[in-house]
């Protein structure tokens, strides 16, 4: 009989904290007037902080938890922290955002919450059902979170596009679970690592689930060719739930992505490699080519997370080639950078939308280095991130990773990835040059930027210096926590 212990509670104690304030804010909402929606948010603010802090309350050794279900180690404890801030950060942007668009209620702060548990529990998983379980948590609440917006019919056609899409990914996942089951007699991925690593264990079928599995978290990241609901879904649905969406869930189905292919794949032989090479290099080509059409911001950041989902997949292909974990900490590395690129280009798209996100188009944003110099200055910074400037978070991200992959010998995909990246700097720069070089007035909103956006964008553009100026201290944090299996 499976009994469960203080420790193994105490390792899920974030997760459980997460899910407490969820219930918590739910329960508050018939008690708290119309006009003072805001303190929902709070609420809900000070169960992500309470649950960081719950990790200096759990147990001094990391290990396994719940039978082999749950991994408390140094790459569940990264990517825990990483969900944590984003979901923060995704907090801190909503509150006026929900005000002005009057669609304040209680069940965004909420799902929010709830969503961050199920990326907490992907990442931290060693079981197969629990990861499908963490994914199911996640995808649920972001589904209903894309639709939040619910008399625009674009942010209804978001929610439907990516339900009906998402379900279809979903199924592949959890074929591909039951084909492992059936060949091993196992979900846990200790257990199937070890029975793999004995010869003559992988056969055609075996290959088949690991690919079906591919399938359905290729979904989440938004790899080519799965990636055609990435801009309807980004576009229609409400810019703070956007900054959500593509980065957490997105970072979640790495990590689970990570833990798999370095976990499992490595006696696979070359088929599981060569799908992860072939998917960086079309996603990559694919999204930075589709974002230079693009005259809408919304969509060409959609097209431009296509293109950052093949850079990771570079780092990821190298980890398989080189078997080192140079390329598993730059995909590390790369995920927390991205978050606050992302996170901050979002939360201040979505702000300077105006009400009903409507001024969105990139011309909409001509001359506004002149009509809100802050503003433009600071979107600039995210944009010239995301292209890999120096001194900028962005840089030693595609820095680590390329450098990841000409030592895993993948000199052909290192090439791929450069000449992409200099393909994005001429979107990027486009909306820098419209915003400052482009005469005209400027249909982007010029409010004050509100306080808790203010702070948001704040400790994103901390972040994105930080790790541009001083990137050993977080590179040997994702270094440390690189190892996806105990």
């Amino acid at each position: 009989m499976t009994t469960v212990s203080i420790p193994d509670v105490m390792r899920i104690l974030p997760e459980l904290i997460l899910a407490g304030f969820a219930i918590l804010v739910m329960l508050f909402e018939p008690f708290v007037p119309a006009g003072r929606k805001r303190v929902l948010g709070w609420i809900a603010l000070l169960g992500v902080l309470v649950a960081g802090m719950a990790f200096t309350w759990a147990p001094p050794n990391a290990g396994m938890a719940f039978s082999g279900s749950i991994a408390a180690d140094g790459f569940s404890y990264f990517f825990i922290f990483l969900f944590l801030t984003i979901a923060a950060l995704a907090l801190l942007g909503s509150i006026n955002y929900l005000e002005r668009d009057n669609i304040h209620h209680a069940e965004y702060y909420a799902l929010i919450l709830f969503s961050t548990v199920g990326m907490c529990f992907m990442a931290a998983s060693a079981e197969l059902i629990m990861i499908f379980l963490g994914l199911e948590i996640s995808s649920l609440s972001t589904y209903v979170l894309a639709g939040f917006r619910r008399h625009d019919p674009r942010s209804n056609e978001s929610a439907m596009k990516y339900f009906l899409l998402g379900s279809f990914a979903t199924a592949f996942f959890l074929y591909g679970i039951a084909f492992v089951y059936g060949l091993t007699g196992t979900t846990n991925l200790v257990d199937l690592a070890a029975d793999l690593a004995q010869p003559g264990k992988w056969s055609t079928l075996t290959r088949a689930a690991l690919i079906l599995m591919f399938v359905g978290l290729a979904f989440k990241v938004s790899t080519v060719p799965f990636q055609i609901w990435t801009p309807d879904v980004y576009q229609g649905a409400p810019a703070p739930v956007t900054a959500f969406l593509s980065t957490g869930p997105k970072a979640a189905a790495f990590a689970v992505l990570v833990r798999i292919f370095l976990g499992l794949a490595g006696p696979s032989g070359p088929a599981a490699f060569w799908v992860i090479w072939i998917s960086a290099a079309l996603t990559m080509t694919v999204g930075n080519f589709a974002a230079l059409l693009q005259k809408n911001v919304k969509r060409m950041l959609a097209y431009s997370a296509i293109a950052h989902a093949g850079y990771v997949l570079v780092g990821l292909a190298a980890a398989m080639a080189s078997g080192s974990t140079e390329g598993a900490s730059a995909v590390l590395f790369y995920l927390a950078a991205y978050a606050f690129m992302n996170v901050g280009a979002f939360l201040l798209i979505a702000h300077l939308a105006g009400p009903g996100e409507g001024r969105t188009e990139i011309s909409d944003f001509t001359g506004l280095g002149r009509a809100a110099p802050g503003a433009a200055a600071c979107l600039t910074v995210f944009m010239l991130s995301l292209s890999g400037i120096p001194s900028t978070a962005g840089f030693f991200a595609k820095f680590y990773v390329f450098r990841a992959s000409v030592h895993a010998g993948l000199i052909g995909l290192t090439i791929i990835a450069v000449l992409n990246s200099v393909v994005s700097v001429y979107y990027y720069l486009n909306l820098v040059v419209t915003m400052y070089m482009r005469e005209g007035e400027p249909q982007a909103a010029r409010t004050p930027m509100p306080l808790p956006l203010y702070s948001a964008i704040a400790a994103s553009l901390f972040a994105i210096f930080y790790l541009g100026l001083y990137p050993n201290h977080f590179l040997l944090l994702s270094t440390l926590s690189s190892k996806p299996l105990p």
